[in-house]
């Protein structure tokens, strides 16, 4: 009986494993945790991908995402999405993105965003995107981008929209 009931916790135990949820990467870097860092598929002949991650400042002084780098890219730009007379546009923060001191910003679709230009290779949803991210205080910071399907709103293909963190 004793065995039975060892194997029947092992068999839990191995399903609760198998039917977890897959946890994000998560870094840490100076007083900066940085989580979720995944992207999208792209079309063949795409030259552009967008990055998005989550940055959480748990120091007291501000830090700063000012630049990337990554060899399937020959450059990365730090952008961000506004409206401009009712207008959505993109632009590139040229002085990098503020994470202020226990505030938690979130780089999304629609959002602000790494942007990954000419692309030397498509990106294939299951690739892992080695990129190094360089901020102000941190330093190089080195991620992995999951990335998902082409249409991916969030990490993992579902739509966390609404439970988006605000700054």
């Amino acid at each position: 009986m004793k065995r039975l009931n060892q194997t029947i916790a092992l068999a839990i135990a191995l399903a609760a494993l198998v039917t977890a949820p897959v946890h994000a990467q998560e870094v840490k870097a100076g007083d900066l945790v940085i989580t979720q860092p995944w992207s999208r598929a792209t079309p063949s002949g795409a030259k552009v991908a967008g990055g998005y991650l989550t940055v959480e400042n748990k120091g007291k002084s501000v830090d700063r995402l000012v630049s990337g780098s990554a060899e399937i890219a020959g450059r990365i730009e730090i952008h961000e999405m506004a409206m401009d007379g009712g207008v959505m546009k993109m632009r590139p923060l040229d002085k990098g993105l503020v994470i202020d001191p226990g505030k938690t910003v979130k780089l999304a679709p629609g959002g602000n965003h790494i942007m990954l230009m000419d692309l030397k290779n498509p990106l294939k949803q299951g690739d892992k995107v080695p990129v190094t991210l360089q901020f102000e205080k941190a330093g190089k910071v080195n991620v992995s981008l999951d990335v998902q399907s082409v249409g991916a709103k969030a990490p993992g293909g579902d739509d966390h929209s609404g439970h988006m963190m605000k700054k």
